[in-house]
């Protein structure tokens, strides 16, 4: 009885690290600051005439503020997104009402506000809060070039 018992903790001990290790692998938006952003999406002050994109996959980048509705219910679109597109495409976050700097070079007017940012050409801007469906129509075919069968 007693080995049975040891056997069963210990196989509960290893299932509950499996479970952890599994939790932590999973991909999340990243937060970035003026710094970070320049280093992996656009440096704006030193290509200040034309758009260079700094980045090796395609990203999303969502400007959003905590205190704001609509951006709490496309954050946890963008986590799953992160996930299901996770080595694909890169999504960013940049909290507008702590990275002003960057608000101020994009314009950002209204939140939440999602700059889509493919490997060539320009990025493009939409705003408001989007069904998921629609974000992975535009990451499909903006930002992995896929045709989408209607």
């Amino acid at each position: 009885m007693k080995k049975l018992i040891a056997t069963i903790s210990l196989a509960l001990l290893f299932s509950s690290q499996f479970i952890i290790a599994q939790d932590e692998e999973k991909v999340k938006p990243e937060h970035l600051t003026v710094e970070t952003f320049k280093e992996k999406v656009f440096d704006y002050e030193t290509n200040s005439d034309q758009w260079v994109f700094e980045g090796d996959k395609p990203c999303i980048v969502d400007f959003y503020a905590d205190w704001c509705k609509p951006c709490k219910l496309i954050a946890p679109i963008m986590e799953e997104l992160a996930e299901e597109y996770k080595g694909q495409v890169n999504i960013y976050k940049v909290n507008t009402e702590e990275q002003r700097e960057l608000s101020r070079v994009f314009g950002i007017r209204s939140i939440p506000s999602v700059l889509f940012i493919p490997m060539e050409g320009k990025p493009q801007m939409t705003q408001g809060a989007l069904p998921k469906e629609t974000f992975k129509q535009v990451i499909d075919e903006f930002l992995l070039g896929k045709k989408v069968d209607e």
